[in-house]
């Protein structure tokens, strides 16, 4: 099978690097990021995502980094000021208001046609409008 190429956002790496559980279904979030991650697959991950990333387990930060650096198959990218300009529109223009950040991972994935990955569900319905979006668990072979 041919690799694709996905935009990872913040909770997947999130549920990666906290070893998170669903509260009360017990499913290994964790585990499932790391077989869709492990999936032979192009992982892009943002600067605004690792920014995000150091806001909610700063204590992990350079083991994240270093993670980063390590795999081949991951690729840091920089956010452009389009991305910022594009996320200002979504913000703008939506009756439903996710977090600026989650615009610009939509603005991110839309200027790199690449499809979404993400477990927010608020963001896949206003992502969906706009990219291909997923949650892991989908695309797990």
């Amino acid at each position: 099978m041919a690799q694709k190429t996905y935009y990872v956002e913040s909770c997947i790496w999130l549920n990666l690097f906290k070893k998170e559980v669903h509260p009360t279904k017990g499913t290994p979030f964790w585990k499932i990021a790391k077989d869709f991650l492990e999936d032979n697959n192009k992982i892009i991950v943002s600067t605004i995502g690792i920014k995000e990333i150091s806001f909610k387990i700063p204590e992990k930060i350079d083991y994240v980094m270093k993670f980063f650096k390590e795999n081949d198959y991951i690729e840091m990218i920089k956010t452009r000021p389009e991305d910022y300009d594009l996320a200002r529109k979504f913000e703008d223009g939506e009756e439903f208001k996710i977090s600026f950040y989650d615009y610009l991972h939509v603005a991110i994935a839309k200027r790199l046609n690449v499809p979404l990955i993400t477990r927010d569900n608020e963001l896949i319905e206003f992502a969906k409008k706009h990219v291909e979006v997923f949650k892991p668990e989908e695309l797990i072979n």
